[in-house]
């Protein structure tokens, strides 16, 4: 072997040393939100046990997550019918994360519920990681650190720590969101798809993909390059493969999807929903959980407004923006609001470039309150609300 050979061998980016060290770069971060998320279940064990509940039987079987786990134990083919004529059919739930909780239980040896624990677990780290690096690449590291903690210490936080899916979508999303800015459109479709396999509003990814690779094309940087048309040809394809399949088995392959949503109240009505749920709990008294779900979305939207003046990079903007119409256009389970927005991280960015800004004091003292927040209704909401997260 010649010396030019081993000297063109040895100049090779060697990639795992490289994953390796940024991991480590990370690695102060994703012990913050790995602390505070682990915080949070703690107290939400403790309250959970005073009032003679199982933990994890919270954590694994709640509302949704027992529509998943049925679903990875049996499949589709559920529907409930009730009184007041509602349909409720577990195709409005989409299908990457049942099939991930039942890979996990072929190949370990546990149950539905802890499968999915698994699932959630490790993809709110993942997650948590590509929030990391889009954050440490736009406003360098100590901004991105605290994005992630800010992230993992939102007041519906403990769902990252549920078997529910939006820890599932953000890991996809943040990697395709990140994809997209250092130019791996075959990565970005592919991550994208599986964030649109995940969640319905997992959309939001694909919409990003395909604007980003929309503006590269059009510019001379992407003359020539099939990459970016592959990426865009690419990201759709988890979210409307899921909603044509529904369509083709309900009998109407356009609409099929949207009759199963409207049998759960769930329909784009363009914020009409919204504002009558939202003159409801302003004008008499409402439990803390319907307060709380609007006074949380009513900040989502004034941090969007925030995150604008930001200018914001386009797909990052594209991607929050959908996420945002979707929550405050979509009528049915207001509660559910919040939850629909924790995949929207880039509204967090604002927030922690102040605290990068202020006085450490300061700082702390907000970590604090958001901190008690966070746990104190974490625990609320999983022992004592009577509505679903």
């Amino acid at each position: 072997m010649s010396a030019e050979t081993c000297t063109g061998i040895q100049s090779r980016p060697r990639r795992f040393p490289r994953r390796l060290a940024a991991l480590q770069h990370a690695g102060p971060a994703l012990g913050v939100f790995a602390a505070a998320r682990l915080t949070g279940m703690v107290v939400m064990a403790l309250w959970a046990w005073r009032t003679g509940r199982s933990p994890r039987a919270l954590l694994a079987g709640s509302w949704d997550s027992d529509w998943y786990l049925r679903i990875a134990a049996h499949g589709y083919g559920r529907t409930l019918h009730w009184p007041d004529g509602a349909v409720q059919s577990d195709l409005a739930f989409f299908p990457l994360y049942p099939g991930l909780v039942r890979a996990v239980t072929a190949v370990l040896p546990v149950a539905g519920g802890t499968a999915g624990l698994l699932v959630s677990w490790t993809a709110a780290g993942a997650a948590a990681w590509g929030v990391f690096r889009i954050g440490d690449r736009l406003y360098g590291r100590a901004v991105a650190t605290a994005l992630v903690a800010l992230w993992g210490l939102l007041p519906h936080s403990i769902v990252l720590s549920m078997a529910y899916t939006e820890p599932v979508m953000t890991a996809f999303a943040a990697w395709s969101l990140y994809a997209v800015l250092t130019r791996r459109w075959l990565w970005a479709g592919a991550l994208a798809a599986l964030a649109g396999a995940a969640r319905p509003n997992g959309v939001a990814v694909a919409a990003a993909v395909l604007v980003a690779a929309g503006c590269e094309l059009a510019g001379n940087r992407g003359r020539g390059d099939w990459r970016p048309w592959a990426g865009a040809v690419v990201a759709p394809a988890g979210w409307a493969g899921y909603v044509l399949w529904v369509g083709a088995r309900t009998g109407d392959v356009l609409g099929g999807y949207f009759a199963v949503q409207a049998g759960w109240t769930s329909r784009f009505d363009f914020g009409a929903g919204t504002w009558r749920f939202a003159r409801t709990v302003v004008t008499r008294p409402m439990d803390l959980g319907f307060t709380m779900s609007l006074a949380l979305t009513a900040v989502g939207v004034v941090l969007f407004v925030l995150f604008l003046l930001e200018r914001p990079p386009l797909p990052l903007l594209v991607y929050t923006a959908v996420l945002v119409a979707i929550v405050v256009g979509g009528s049915g389970f207001f509660e559910s609001k919040p939850r629909f927005l924790l995949p929207a991280f880039p509204l967090l960015l604002p927030v922690a470039c102040a605290l990068r800004r202020a006085r450490p004091g300061a700082a702390v003292v907000v970590i604090a309150a958001l901190a008690g927040l966070s746990f104190a209704y974490g625990a609320y909401a999983l022992t004592l609300a009577t509505m679903a997260l």
